[in-house]
């Protein structure tokens, strides 16, 4: 919640200042960003990343993590309401995007299902990044299409002298949010101590028109007709953590926990609640400038209990409840030569259960163990090349417990996945240079794309796994142009994947009862198949400094993404794909004010499997301004920030509820953040 620190900035890469392109306080001079989540510190990785942080993130923050990113070249989101959504990256989802928590995943079970919240409030986070490439090959195969690394400092890694915090109120928008939060930290130099906490409650989503479109009222003319409110879309979110570290001029060991609860309704069952709880535990520490064959050490542990209950007309009918340890290791080796590079290792174990009349998984055991190197060769001063490789075994080990429904959970199933990942940048000349990424991936299946078979109540949908599934296999590559001449700054990329076999929650057509019988007024059936599948698109952004008079300093942000997923088995596109997206931004700053006007455009989508429907395009206005000063020895911001202006109706192609869920109409919001 913090700006970045003149020490920090100094480390900055020219990548990601290119990608930081949002921030009101930093609007007009782009400042550079270190990728983290690149263990190796390079100048410049050859993988599309991008980096939130700062007044950007703060402006940019949404309830949920999925929303928050959503405008993100690239990134689209899952959206289920104001109360749930998970980040797609170009038109990958669920267990294919790794959400990790500084660097370690925290379990939950927003990957199973649409309705199944992040356990994560953004504003407990100072910075978010995206990466894709070798680097996303050091956490899982799970990584397949990205990784989202979230950083609290919930462990601090720096020593804290005296006492610091932050802290923020926000107001309004469409589900009249009313939230708070804080932060304070303290320490002597040697030891530190970090606690925060956050409360958020918001009321049903303002929406333009019906929820329901005009087709779905027809097909369904009994059905919830309520207009100008999204029914059941209301909640809220608490959370806190305490954490310590001892910190030296060589490195940090910590530890913190930290807890997360909300109640939030389905808008796809105006019956359903959902009440969710997880507590986290951390364990942090790295050795730096070590003698010997490696320069530093880190390691990185987390454990963590999650409860999940879905709530039907007031009773519980089903409660999900996932709990295990994930920890990793990696040391950075002395340069050989040109060469430096990461190796390391991984282990994870996952206990998850189901339990009541509606549970559609079975309880299940997942055990994984990994070994990765992330290498890194300067050949020339122009040419920079980087390898990575991850050598994975998965054991998931099912119980039915007796149950009928379960009869495919009879037996475990084991994999080893390898993946191997590529890059290269290359220096054209002093404003353009050229990146290139090419990989191969594995991934195993989860347990409940193996093992799923039944109902689930939230979604409204029957789903079903296959226990004789294979493992996902994808060739991928990315070809970006990056240019900086000074007054322009940003990158063009085309990015193309190939499966084999390709895991996909998919629509049969068919409309089955509780039982799992056709029934033509049931809930429509949706398959965890293999098919060989084709995702192809193109990003491009560029911040462009228009200049400087006596009126302040003005700059025009411009960016656009296309994602095309084909099922090469049928010859029909892949479901909740975003279609093409345009987006331009008017910055302006003066002194202590700063205001940008963002006009965002997106296509419609007829590109859809033929048991589906499309989305109508959009094209939505927003606007913000903010206001920063000083009293005493704090930092403060004030901050209007209104979206979707002219109260379009919005439907997101990449939701499962676009028929009857729109997002958010007409936003306004006002917010106030001190640090100190």
């Amino acid at each position: 919640m913090s700006r970045p620190s003149t020490s920090r900035l100094r480390r900055l890469t020219p990548l990601t200042a290119a990608l930081l392109v949002a921030s009101p306080a930093y609007a007009i001079e782009l400042q550079q960003q270190t990728i983290t989540a690149n263990p190796l510190g390079s100048d410049q990785v050859a993988a599309p990343s991008t980096v939130l942080t700062g007044d950007d993130l703060t402006l940019q923050q949404k309830g949920s993590l999925g929303e928050t990113l959503n405008k993100q070249p690239g990134v689209s989101s899952s959206y289920f309401g104001p109360g749930a959504s998970r980040p797609i990256i170009r038109g990958l989802d669920g267990d294919r995007i790794r959400l990790l928590r500084n660097g370690v995943g925290a379990l939950d079970a927003s990957s199973l299902s649409y309705d199944h919240a992040v356990p994560l409030d953004p504003v407990n986070v100072d910075r978010i990044e995206i990466v894709r490439g070798p680097a996303a090959l050091l956490y899982g195969g799970s990584a397949i299409g990205g990784v989202v690394n979230t950083f609290d400092n919930r462990i601090p890694t720096e020593a804290i002298q005296g006492i610091q915090g932050a802290g923020e109120l926000r107001y309004g928008g469409a589900d009249t949010t009313r939230s708070s939060a804080g932060r304070l930290e303290a320490g002597n130099g040697a030891f530190a101590l970090h606690l925060d906490a956050n409360a958020r409650e918001f009321n049903d989503l303002k929406i333009p028109g019906y929820a329901r479109t005009a087709d779905e009222r027809a097909r369904n003319p009994d059905g919830d007709d309520k207009k100008h409110r999204l029914g059941n879309s209301d909640g809220r979110q608490d959370g806190g953590a305490i954490g310590g570290s001892y910190t030296w001029d060589d490195g940090y060991a910590g530890l913190s926990y930290s807890n997360y609860d909300s109640n939030y309704g389905s808008p796809a069952e105006q019956d359903v609640r959902i009440r969710m709880k997880q507590d986290h535990y951390a364990f942090a520490s790295e050795i730096r400038n070590l003698s010997g064959p490696f320069t530093s050490v880190k390691l990185d542990a987390g454990y963590t209990e999650y409860k999940h209950m879905e709530i039907e007309d007031g009773e519980v009918g089903t409660t999900f409840k996932n709990k295990g340890y994930e920890a990793r290791v990696e040391a950075r080796h002395q340069p050989i030569g040109p060469l430096n590079g990461v190796i390391g290792a991984q282990l994870s174990r996952s206990e998850f259960s189901a339990l009541g009349e509606e549970a559609f998984v079975p309880h299940t055991d997942t055990d994984a163990g990994a070994l990765f190197i992330l290498e890194e060769l300067q050949a020339t001063d122009r040419l920079k090349f980087s390898l990575g490789g991850r050598l994975e075994h998965t054991r998931v080990d099912p119980n039915g417990d007796g149950n009928e429904r379960f009869a495919n959970a009879d037996r475990s199933n084991s994999f080893t996945a390898g993946s191997l990942s590529s890059g290269a940048v290359y220096t054209l000349t002093p404003i353009w240079s050229l990146a290139a990424t090419l990989g191969y991936t594995e991934r195993a299946p989860t347990f409940y794309e193996l093992y799923a078979n039944g109902a689930h109540v939230a979604t409204g949908t029957y789903e079903v796994g296959d226990a004789d599934l294979s493992k996902e296999k994808a060739v991928s590559s990315d070809l970006a142009l990056r240019f900086d001449n000074g007054t322009h700054k940003g990158s063009f990329g085309v990015f193309y994947s190939h499966f084999s076999n390709y895991i996909g929650l998919l629509g049969t057509g068919r409309t089955l009862n509780e039982d799992g019988e056709e029934d033509p007024d049931g809930i429509p059936e949706y398959t965890y198949s293999g098919v060989r599948a084709r995702f192809a698109g193109f990003e491009a952004q560029d911040h462009w400094k228009l200049g400087e008079n006596r009126y302040g300093k003005f700059a025009l942000e411009l960016s656009g993404d296309y994602t095309r997923a084909k099922n090469l088995d049928t010859g029909e596109a892949l479901p909740r794909i975003a279609p093409l997206r345009l987006n331009t931004g008017l910055l302006w700053e003066l002194n202590d004010w700063q205001a940008r006007i963002d006009v965002e455009h997106a296509a419609s989508q007829g590109r859809v499997p033929d048991n589906e429907t499309g989305t109508d395009g959009y094209t939505t206005l927003g606007a913000s301004a903010g206001y920063t000063f000083k009293l005493g020895g704090s930092q403060w911001l004030a901050f209007v920030n209104g979206e979707n202006l002219t109260n379009q109706t919005v439907r997101y192609a990449s939701s499962i509820l676009r028929d009857i869920a729109p997002a958010q109409g007409r936003s306004v919001e006002v917010g106030l953040r001190t640090t100190f």
